[in-house]
């Protein structure tokens, strides 16, 4: 499966025409992809109580308009249905949401455990000019080499395929190790009774550590020359991390609230000094019913909302125009 030269094209580009077997599996990872995608929908819908906020906005828009182009694109590509020019253009309008988008939900959760604004900022603007720096030429290089297919072109478009992939990941890398040392420092400055808490922790960084695991499998894919397998997996990853995401921010509502069978405490000394008590709501991971709340009347306790984990989102949000 491995080029003989830089030279040679990536199988797959312009058409596939491998074995049964592995076009199987390459239906499945779509398939999943869609399913997730379309799933993630209605999730984020149904979950968050305020349709505003860069958390669910890039959860949306990465769901919607980044995991679905992409993972149709490619399908249209590898199995040739249309003009190729219509499967690389799906697929690259995935592509630049889709990769970036889940840097920028990554990032969106960084507020909850990180204090420092420079880290914040200097996050944020990784993430921008990597996109710009990567994306352009990948797609200027993915064109390229399907309609003109000069030897020069190909062994550019061979090197700038793994490097773009292998960066990408290392800035998630960063984002989501940032977010474990200071999940771990939490951890550390909390009560050694309250063992609720610590489990929730363990959790968070196991999620982490499988969002990492996966971009590695990716990894191992795009370098033993596995392009289809890896572009078509590629969706099915990121749509499975959009929803472990789910999962993490309902872990950390769980890990700023006390017990759901208690009331609030008077003393709010235990959390931690970024999370406004009065702002705290319940279970994150069922949606509450749909009901008329007058101004005073007390949130439900299923339903969440992004000003309830941004206080200051909040504040800025309940400003009048």
């Amino acid at each position: 499966m491995l080029p003989e030269t830089l030279t040679e094209p990536p199988k797959g580009l312009g058409g596939f025409h491998g074995s049964w077997a592995m076009q199987t599996i390459m239906i499945v990872f779509t398939a999943l992809a869609l399913y997730n995608a379309i799933e993630l929908f209605i999730l984020i819908l149904i979950t968050f109580q305020r349709y505003k906020g860069l958390y669910f906005l890039a959860m949306l828009v990465t769901s919607v308009f980044g995991v679905i182009p992409h993972a149709i694109g490619y399908l249209l590509e590898f199995w040739s249905i249309g003009p190729l020019w219509l499967g690389l253009t799906i697929s690259t309008i995935g592509f630049y949401i889709m990769i970036p988008g889940q840097s920028v939900v990554l990032y969106s959760r960084l507020h909850l455990v990180v204090q420092n604004p420079k880290v914040l900022r200097g996050v944020i603007i990784l993430i921008i000019v990597d996109a710009v720096i990567l994306l352009i030429p990948t797609t200027v290089l993915t064109f390229s080499s399907a309609y003109v297919g000069s030897p020069t072109v190909v062994t550019a478009y061979n090197v700038m395929e793994p490097l773009q992939l292998t960066w990408f990941c290392a800035q998630e890398f960063l984002i989501s190790g940032i977010y474990i040392y200071e999940t771990i420092k939490l951890l550390r400055l909390m009560p050694h009774q309250n063992s609720n808490r610590n489990q929730i922790m363990y959790e968070l960084l196991a999620i982490n550590f499988i969002i990492i695991l996966m971009d590695i499998a990716l990894l191992v894919l795009e370098y033993i020359g596995l392009y289809p397998l890896q572009t078509t997996l590629k969706s099915a990853v990121y749509s499975v991390k959009l929803k472990l995401e789910l999962g993490v921010l309902g872990k950390l509502v769980d890990l700023v609230q006390p017990h759901r069978t208690g009331q609030f405490s008077s003393d709010h000394s235990e959390l931690p000094a970024f999370v406004d008590p009065s702002q705290i709501t319940s279970d994150f991971t069922h949606a509450a019913p749909a009901e008329t709340r007058g101004p005073h009347t007390r949130r439900p306790r299923n339903h969440i909302s992004m000003e309830s984990l941004y206080p200051s989102m909040s504040r800025e949000l309940s400003r009048p125009p």
